[in-house]
């Protein structure tokens, strides 16, 4: 028996009482159903006990929110039933991520949906700066994921906001991120020492003792991302360094890293000695060796298209230069460490890394449907379970091959571009029989699939090369098409506002040995589309997937579209650089050796890796507490290949009486100077208790009135503030007072 929860109990019989006055009666209702993906337990996407709901219920009072089954309804005005969906949207895609939820996390999604900006929510909640000892340290909202993209961007950066936001914890993380990278040599923390109760000189012990309070936060930070037991060492010699581990010099990926077998992807560290893995022409190819590795630092490498994997320091990648390329000189071999920092050869990304030669060969399984129907389908079909299945084209060529592709069923035109999936009736029927379609989708989880949630079965996604073009060829027939610009080659694109079918895709292109880009069109902001003369607006964003495919691969199979993509010369050659090279902390590791010639395994994303065994950043915190005289002398101090992070919150200035703040006076004088950014943090970006931000919202309001009756008074008293200020006192207010 299926069950419901009400979602909203008495707060929902309160809005529907309030929905009969004559305001409520006017305002526009809406209502909309989201199916949830079987790949997404309820209790991982509601939280245990409903919690993250209950989250939802309060910030959308307005929302009425059913859950039966794993159907949700939700009933309300109709911009806030549009944010419910898209935060159930942006929920789904942090789960697909394989990062758990929490009601923090959904609260902080509300806020970055309701302030319209342009960044999705997952993408601040899945990025990842550093991993150390199982913890991840990751912006917890839109102003944290801008600040550290600025300290990526900028040499000299400024962050300042209220005490909680994260400013020093994250500028922390990027300083020993760099260092791990090898892009700087040391760390130099320093703070303002200033007067707190007791003057510095008459603190007891050295002067590394008297200093050592002021700088303990900084430690603490440390204590989240570095081994805590060489902290002291390090700190006494004034820097911090990463030496690498002559323990065990294997070339190696965490326990859990993913590598292609035949019967799909597994962990690394299950293989065993005779196990398949898949090489790189695609064949498979033995395991020779097992060599576990011990804990290592690890690295997540990056390529221009997004995929990505884990490996040591000292692992072995194939690569090669353009000028290797132009040159016909041979792959080159070299560790992930050698690569650090030297990723860019003046605009461009340094090293191409190899792709398939050949798609991956896979065991070719049973489907129960033509795997170009259901790509068809899944492109232009109507799945709802509700009606009798149909499929919407204006190419009678691709009406025609779904209908031959599916036996026991005939396609019957409605008209214009609508065509019905109806079962062939045998002589001789009595009974009712259901539709073969609706059976079959049935049985792959896909009935009741809407264009925002469908996906490619598994048992398409791991089969034989065929078959995942096949289904490929029918979703490009459908919803993609050849992009044609003068003068370069074809590229192919496919749009879908399913987040799940978009990497299916992906997925299929990659095992073909191609590339896919993807990027996403908001759908708040833009311009109606046309139904039969009528606007219609866009309910979902728009996942766009740019696609090349190696020479060899056919991507269409309808005629016009084939001709196009041939005509402009093809897709041209499909191509992978690696982008970054970033720490992920330490992890227990393991080495495999295979029998393939070249030494190549294909691990996560279809990136191809080898297995042979074979100058300062700086952080000024409590900038707030400097003069303008010790923020230009910190400034100018900056060298070559050095990175500064300021940070500072200029409502709490512990300065003596007629100093004006050296962060209030840089503000004023850097602003808008090249290569220099001002990030701003509120209490929306408060990572601490909640009562924190409240507290610092009530001082804010507190000093605006406060700001607003003392304009009177200054007005009042113009020639004694003058007076004041001429003297040397910069806190004219306070003398005012």
């Amino acid at each position: 028996m299926a069950s419901t929860r009400h979602a909203r109990g008495d707060a929902g019989n309160a809005a529907e009482n309030a929905a009969t006055t004559p305001q409520a009666a006017e305002a526009t209702q809406a209502q909309a159903k989201i199916v949830i993906p079987a790949k997404h337990p309820m209790v991982a996407l509601l939280g245990s006990g409903d919690s993250f709901l209950r989250v939802i219920e309060d910030a959308f009072p307005t929302v009425d929110i059913h859950v039966r089954g794993n159907e949700v309804t939700t009933t309300g005005p109709d911009e806030d039933v549009e944010l419910v969906k898209r935060l159930l949207d942006e929920m789904m895609l942090v789960l697909r991520t394989g990062q758990p939820l929490t009601a923090e996390a959904v609260e902080r999604s509300i806020a970055m949906l309701r302030s319209g900006a342009d960044t999705a929510p997952a993408e601040v909640l899945t990025l990842s700066i550093l991993s150390n000892r199982g913890r991840t340290i990751r912006p917890k909202s839109l102003n944290q994921k801008r600040y550290v993209d600025a300290i990526d961007r900028r040499t000299i950066v400024f962050g300042i906001g209220p005490a909680g936001t994260g400013k020093t914890y994250l500028a922390m993380a990027k300083a020993v991120q760099a260092l791990q990278m090898k892009q700087v040599n040391r760390i130099i923390l320093t703070r303002p020492a200033v007067e707190a109760g007791e003057r510095l000189g008459f603190l007891p012990g050295t002067l590394y003792e008297k200093i050592d309070p002021y700088l303990r936060p900084l430690y603490d930070a440390l204590h989240d991302m570095i081994d805590p037991d060489s902290i002291p060492r390090l700190m006494a010699a004034g820097t911090i360094e990463v030496a690498p581990l002559a323990y065990m010099r294997g070339r190696a990926q965490p326990t859990f890293t993913k590598v292609l077998t035949p019967e799909g992807f597994r962990p690394i560290g299950d293989l065993e000695v005779g196990d398949l893995v898949i090489g790189s022409n695609g064949e498979p190819t033995p395991v020779l060796g097992v060599y576990p590795q011990g804990e290592k630092d690890i690295y997540r490498v990056t390529a221009q298209d997004g995929s990505w994997t884990l490996a040591c320091g000292e692992h072995l990648w194939t690569v090669r230069t353009a000028s290797d390329r132009r040159r016909n000189k041979p792959w080159r071999v070299l560790e992930t460490k050698d690569m650090i920092g030297n990723l860019r050869a003046g605009h461009a990304r340094r090293y191409e890394l190899p792709m398939l030669t050949a798609p991956v060969c896979l065991p070719e399984r049973d489907v129960p449907m033509d795997p170009y129907a259901l790509g068809l389908l899944l492109g232009d079909g109507c799945l709802t379970g509700s009606t009798t299945p149909s499929f919407a084209t204006a190419d009678p060529e691709l009406a025609e091959a779904l209908d031959a592709a599916l036996p026991g069923v005939q396609l019957r035109h409605r008209g214009g571009v609508d065509y019905v999936l109806n079962r062939v009736k045998a002589p001789g029927d009595v009974v009712t029989l259901a539709n073969p379609v609706t059976e079959v989708m049935r049985g792959l989880e896909l009935l009741g699939a809407r264009s925002h949630s469908k996906f490619v079965p598994d048992v398409y996604l791991q089969n034989s090369a065929d078959v995942r073009l096949a289904v490929l060829q029918g979703l490009l027939d459908s919803d993609g098409g050849p992009v044609v610009q003068e003068g370069r080659t074809c590229r192919i694109q496919f749009t879908t506002t399913s987040i799940m079918l978009r990497d299916d895709v992906v997925g299929l292109v990659q095992s073909l040995g191609g590339v896919a880009y993807t990027r996403r069109r908001r759908a708040i902001g833009r311009k109606p589309g046309l139904a039969k003369g009528r606007p219609v607006p866009y309910r979902y964003d728009a996942h766009i997937v740019d696609i090349r495919v190696p020479e060899g691969i056919e991507p269409f199979r309808l005629t016009r579209k084939s001709d196009a993509y041939h005509a402009a010369g093809g897709g041209g050659r499909p191509m992978r650089f690696i982008d970054s090279i970033e720490p992920a902390g330490r992890e227990e590791a393991v080495c495999i050796q295979v029998a393939a010639e070249d030494s190549l395994y294909v691990t996560q994303d279809y990136l191809l890796t080898h297995n042979t065994l074979n100058d300062a950043f700086i952080i000024l915190d409590e900038a707030q507490n400097t003069s303008a005289e010790q923020m230009k002398m910190f400034l100018t101090r900056l060298g070559f290949g050095s990175k500064i992070v300021v940070t500072g919150d200029v409502t709490q200035v512990d300065l003596p009486n007629g100093t004006e703040s050296g962060l209030r006076v840089v503000r004023r004088i850097l602003d808008g100077v090249e290569d220099i950014e001002f990030c701003q943090l509120s209490s929306q970006d408060v990572v601490r208790h909640q009562l924190v931000g409240r507290i610092v919202d009530a001082y804010g309001r507190y000093d605006a009135e406060r700001d607003a009756r003392d304009v009177p008074r200054s007005r009042g008293r113009r020639g004694q503030i003058h007076s004041t200020t001429g003297n040397g006192n910069g806190n004219a207010e306070r003398d005012v007072n």
